[in-house]
């Protein structure tokens, strides 16, 4: 069948609108948005240099840490400067190529920061539940297999999805009511069978955040259950110190995640709330991780107090 007057064949080029029905105030909500993005690049860059720096930070829940912040400033590069240029200059047009590279890069991101939450979750596992072996665990060599896993597992799964869009060839429409090049935003495009692409996305979702989130809280349930087994309640309170900030962004990441997934394939969330919710989901994680472990864990908080407070006494 060929293109009729209301379909697109091979299209080169598509419409990012932003955000629908408030277009009129997309140049002020870019506002606050930069200064997420801006939060998350300086706050992550300053996580990675502490980490890299300092020696004693060298262990497997800080390096977990540093390819999460590493994963963080990936997701915003990916996504900020495009949706900035649509809220600010007016620049929608992107090419229909740099659209899938981009929906590759958003979506791999996220599965490899998702994997980086249950290595992470498995690290508090060990470090509470068998804290005699975590050194003979947890050793280099496994750290990077772990990391390697969760990046060649994300790779694969989230590659397989723009080359399934790239096999559609008819388009009813060129305008993706977005802000940056979502999955199922350009599946929606197509005026051919999608089934195919629905239901890789689907699995592609549980076959990442469903299985990372079933762990991680299987993880949590046992960890809880050793820290309150504790006789001492100071070593109950500890314990449990080292798990709050993963808890925080556990939470934060996957309640958001999830609420995003289901809104857009099922819910009847209006376009401007769901587009605003999966904005803020990738924004908000990494603008908040390196507050959240900069507040919560002591190590990282005298690093910084090294820094910002002593430099200015070593210099007296």
């Amino acid at each position: 069948m060929g293109p009729t007057n209301m379909s697109y064949l091979n299209p080169k080029t598509v419409t990012l609108i932003g955000i629908p029905g408030l277009e009129h105030v997309q140049f002020w909500i870019g506002f606050p948005f930069f200064g997420m993005f801006l939060v998350a690049l300086l706050g992550n860059i300053f996580l990675l240099i502490i980490i890299s720096t300092e020696r004693s930070l060298h262990q497997p829940m800080y390096i977990f840490l540093a390819v999460l912040a590493a994963t963080d400033l990936g997701l915003c590069i990916a996504i900020g400067p495009k949706m900035l240029a649509i809220f600010w200059l007016g620049s929608c047009l992107m090419a229909f190529d740099a659209c899938l590279t981009q929906l590759f890069f958003i979506h791999a991101l996220q599965g490899l920061e998702s994997g980086i939450l249950l290595a992470m979750a498995f690290d508090r596992y060990v470090a509470i539940c068998d804290p005699l072996r975590h050194t003979s665990i947890l050793t280099p060599f496994f750290l990077v297999r772990v990391v390697l896993m969760v990046a060649i597992r994300a790779t694969v799964l989230v590659g397989i999805l723009p080359i399934l869009l790239k096999r559609l060839h008819l388009f009813h429409s060129v305008v993706i009511v977005h802000s940056y090049c979502e999955h199922m935003a350009v599946v929606k495009l197509a005026a051919e069978d999608v089934h195919i692409n629905k239901s890789f996305g689907l699995f592609v979702a549980f076959a990442i955040l469903g299985f990372d989130m079933i762990f991680v809280f299987i993880s949590y349930v046992l960890i809880f259950q050793a820290v309150f087994s504790l006789s001492q309640k100071e070593a109950r309170v500890k314990a449990f110190s080292t798990c709050t900030a993963h808890i925080i962004v556990f939470l934060e990441f996957y309640i958001l995640a999830f609420f995003s997934f289901f809104s857009h394939r099922f819910g009847h969330v209006p376009p401007y709330a769901h587009i605003l919710l999966s904005t803020l989901y990738l924004l908000v994680p990494p603008a908040l991780n390196p507050i959240v472990y900069g507040v919560k864990t002591k190590e990282i908080r005298r690093q910084v107090a090294r820094i910002f407070i002593l430099k200015p006494d070593m210099q007296q």
